[in-house]
């Protein structure tokens, strides 16, 4: 009997989990601050994408070392980082920006690409 009540148990346990997804789970409290690129996207840009994108790199072709160069690919960079996990083209290469992340890049645009 003791069995059956711990097998019971155990079963209303495992079934009462419930399983939930990063997006489900993350913070989605809206920016309300100005986004810059100076304070919050260029170091988005040094940790995730100057190894490839800066001189010796390899895409330098496409460098991402300054302001202008970042700002006048802005929809080109928001449609890498937003592509799904598998595609080729996501960026960055081995990895993804955080939901949060992703959304500073989409708040910079939409508060016009403020430099400072």
């Amino acid at each position: 009997m003791k069995k059956i009540i711990y097998i019971a148990g155990l079963i209303l346990f495992i079934t009462s989990c419930e399983s939930r997804t990063y997006e489900e789970i993350s913070d989605h409290t809206p920016i309300t601050e100005t986004v810059s690129y100076k304070t919050a996207i260029q170091p988005m840009m040094i940790a995730n994408c100057i190894s490839c994108h800066s001189a010796g790199g390899s895409a330098s072709y496409k460098p991402f070392t300054n302001y202008n160069q970042v700002k006048n690919e802005i929809d080109n960079i928001l449609d890498r980082i937003q592509r799904p996990n598998g595609d080729p083209q996501k960026m960055p290469q081995g990895g993804s920006l955080s939901a949060n992340e992703i959304n500073i890049f989409k708040k910079w645009k939409a508060d016009g690409l403020v430099e400072n």
